[in-house]
């Protein structure tokens, strides 16, 4: 069996933001990356979020544009990101970096590596490198890395996708590309989302939806973000999907390892949501087949200790709610605004997933060791 797992990192996040110190643990999808023991682009990716820099551009199987602050605020670059993703899948890049920058250039040059010049439009500032007579990119390296390590390159059994925020969305354009494609819509695919955001506009069928190969989905909901233009959504899933559903005192970046009392900043003040969805995040990714080198294998105990404190600091999570990433804030009382698929409702009233509390996102979360059971 061949596993390939997707770390689709969130908005203005990309994959070292392990060390990030607003993080104080680490943030959630980067640390998995960094802690799967599988073989980079073999068994596993992470791919930056949509506004991150654009770090990965000359790396990536696809060719991508620097979208800058449109890609923080709408998303740009998501789309290449899913279209990398596949091609990562079938181990086959379709475009390639032969040039370099001229800083670059000097890097290589002053460490000895013999470079051939080449003018481009008049100008000097890019060149192509070669080691010999062979021209090498990122993408041969990392194609010949999947055609060792996956078996011949033959694609995977099985993806299992991990994202927040449009990284969580991301999760769902992947799962809908596959299974539009014929040479992939054959393979499951298990979905770990942490508070998917796709942000104004972009509610389209393929960001919302769910088909048939997704065979388990998990999310966990930040119940206290208050932020203009953040609403989730849970996605419309397939009849026969396991889908799974729980809101988690916080805001957005909380469950995913930001301990601030105001859920931006730095300092570990409310650690426990980060805690607990990381740990479900490593329990499901163990059972999906994916080798952990750190985990923190928390006990029945420990889980009920957490949500005890979660409980006893409830109205400090609810002051959250006055904060925002957009400078504007949604109702402060009440439920959380969220999307089913593309119509907005609240949280009490989704069904088919397992939600907790029954009364709600408004409602304090108490312990239910019965209810985390489908996913243990």
């Amino acid at each position: 069996m061949s596993i390939l797992t997707v770390y689709f990192c969130g908005t203005g996040s990309h994959r070292f933001d392990d060390k990030n110190p607003n993080f104080w643990n680490g943030e959630l999808v980067s640390t998995l990356a960094s802690n799967d023991q599988g073989k980079e682009f073999a068994h596993w990716v992470a791919i930056d979020g949509p506004g991150s820099g654009n770090l990965q551009a000359d790396e990536l199987f696809i060719q991508t544009k620097a979208y800058g602050l449109s890609g923080t605020l709408f998303g740009r670059g998501w789309e290449e990101n899913v279209s990398h993703a596949l091609h990562i899948i079938k181990g086959q890049f379709s475009w390639q970096r032969k040039t370099l920058s001229e800083q670059e250039y000097k890097q290589l040059k002053a460490a000895g590596i013999p470079i051939e010049d080449v003018q481009v439009s008049g100008s000097w500032l890019w060149r192509t490198y070669s080691y010999g007579e062979r021209v090498v990119t990122p993408q041969q390296l990392q194609e010949q890395i999947i055609k060792i390590f996956r078996k011949d390159g033959a694609l995977p059994t099985q993806v299992n996708l991990v994202g927040w925020s449009r990284g969580g969305v991301s999760c769902h354009m992947l799962a809908n590309a596959m299974l539009k494609d014929n040479a992939l819509k054959h393979i499951p695919v298990n979905i770990f989302a942490v508070d998917p955001v796709p942000g104004l506009l972009n509610f389209q069928a393929h960001r919302v939806q769910l088909g048939e190969n997704v065979k388990q989905y998990v999310g966990f909901y930040s119940r206290d973000e208050r932020s203009k233009g953040f609403a989730c959504v849970i996605p419309k899933t397939h009849a026969a999907t396991r889908c799974h559903i729980y809101p988690v005192p916080g805001r957005h970046a909380t469950l995913v390892g930001n301990a601030a009392a105001d859920g931006a900043s730095g300092g570990k003040v409310l650690a426990e949501p980060g805690l607990i969805v990381r740990h479900f995040a490593e329990v499901c990714l163990t059972r999906w087949g994916v080798k952990l080198q750190i985990m923190l294998n928390l006990g029945e105990g420990d889980l009920q200790a957490y949500h005890q404190v979660l409980a006893r600091d409830d109205s400090k999570y609810q002051a959250m709610r006055k904060h925002s990433y957009t400078l504007l804030t949604e109702a402060e009382q009440g439920e959380r605004a969220v999307s089913l698929g593309s119509q907005g409702t609240g949280f009490s009233t989704v069904k088919g997933g397992t939600l907790l509390p029954s009364a709600g996102l408004a409602a304090p979360i108490t312990w239910q060791a019965s209810s985390y059971k489908e996913i243990r």
